[in-house]
Parts: structure tokens; sequence; C-alpha cells
């Protein structure tokens, strides 16, 4: 059985030995700034050239992973996302291309390198990227687990957070105003 953390470790030990530039985003990130959670799957931001999609899609091949070469290359022309999959187990690896957004590719320039696994570090998005990728997907579904996550990163890794660079970035994704009334609440509990 393929366990999340089994899934991830080979994910980022492939893009690192293709030299694919990438960041591990949404809770597994945030679970390293702040608290840990379960999540359903795995988020990696990735800079894939055209080049690197078949190298990568068959480190990935059947008959124990599922991935899609066509959908593949169909999200590096659009800057769209794809996945691999893990069908025994169900787990889930969720691509995203950063394409030209100058969001992700912030994203990618800040990422920074943590000792998750023993002899493995893993490119990890910054903080304040985690916090506003967590306040776009709540504008997006308003799930609450997004601002506990949040919460959390605040309340463990707040000393390290450029608040100048999360408010520039919050107004232009447009969420602000989530951001500006998270932090009043946060600010008002301590």
């Amino acid at each position: 059985m393929v366990e999340q953390t089994d899934l991830l470790r080979l994910a980022t030990q492939t893009l690192d030995q293709l030299g694919i530039p990438y960041a591990l985003v949404g809770s597994f990130a945030s679970g390293v700034w702040g608290e840990s959670r379960f999540t359903q799957d795995i988020d990696i931001l990735v800079d894939l050239k055209p080049a690197q999609v078949e190298p990568l899609c068959r480190a990935f091949r059947g008959p124990e992973f599922y991935v899609s070469e066509a959908a593949a290359r169909e999200a590096t022309e659009h800057s769209r996302q794809f996945n691999i999959i893990h069908p025994a187990s169900g787990n889930k690896i969720d691509f995203m291309l950063a394409g030209e957004m100058p969001w992700a590719v912030a994203q990618l320039r800040r990422r920074k390198r943590v000792p998750l696994f023993p002899g493995h570090d893993v490119s990890v998005a910054a903080p304040e990227d985690v916090i506003l990728g967590k306040l776009v997907y709540y504008s997006e579904g308003g799930s609450e687990k997004h601002l506990r996550d949040i919460t959390g990163i605040v309340k463990i890794s707040g000393d390290m957070i450029d608040r100048t660079y999360l408010a520039e970035f919050a107004s232009l994704l447009g969420v602000s105003d989530i951001w500006q009334a998270l932090l009043q609440r946060t600010d008002s509990a301590n």
C-alpha cells in the first residue's frame, strides 16, 4: 500500500531528478508552516516544460499508477492542472502548472527547501503563498478548513510572515477582505 507520504516522497524525488521546478502547496504545505491535518490529495505547483512531460509521465506509468500524458500535455499548453493517481490506495497528486501568472511565478521563486524526509529536502511554498492559496480556495468554496489552516500558520509561523508581500498579492487576487477579517479575528483572540 502506498501512503500519501510515500507518494509525496516519490513525486518530489522524481521532480528533483528531472530538474522540474516545483513547490508543494495546499494542505501538505500548510502542515509544514502550521498545523497538520488529513487531506484528500497532494497539491504541487510545477514549472513543467513540454519536453519534460513524457519523462514525468513515464516515471508514473501503470500498472501501479494512472496518468494521462495527453492531459499533462494539454495542462502544460494551457497552464491548467493534471493528476497522477495511485488506484490501489486512491491517493492522488494534483500538478498545477504555473504558467506566466505573476503570483505562480512568485511562488516558485520564493519556495523554501524543507527537510521533510530523511536525506531528502522538499521545495515548499513560502508560508505567505500557502496563506494566499488558502484564501483563494476559501473565496471559491467557503470551506472553513482553509481558514483553520491559515490560523494555524499565523499561530505557528507568524513571526516569519512577510505581511507586506501577503497584503500586496491578497489585493491582486481579490482576497484582501478575507485576509483582513481573519487577521482581526486572530489578533483579537490573542
